[in-house]
């Protein structure tokens, strides 16, 4: 386990000088423009993580899948109250 910050970022292959003037593109951005990247990341690796269910578990019905996926981010605890609840 990488023991720093620093340590982590030493295994990039991103020149330091690019790195710096990445970091302060990012910080000039609006509140707005962050909330939208990271908004962005986020439905980018959602979709990431349901193309992978999905090839682990090819053959889940469309309502199977989507507790899988409830199980996967949120919990067997809540997939199963979703799934009682579902068969009331």
């Amino acid at each position: 386990m990488l023991g720093s910050y620093k340590e982590w970022f030493m295994l990039t292959d991103t020149h330091p000088e690019a790195e710096r003037v990445q970091i302060e593109l990012h910080r000039r951005k609006s509140p707005a423009e962050r909330f939208m990247m990271v908004r962005s990341m986020t439905a980018f690796t959602l979709g990431l993580s349901r193309e992978a269910l999905r090839r682990l578990y090819p053959d889940l019905s469309p309502e199977q899948f989507r507790l899988k996926i409830i199980e996967h981010h949120y919990g067997k605890e809540l997939a199963q109250a979703v799934r009682d609840y579902l068969s009331q």
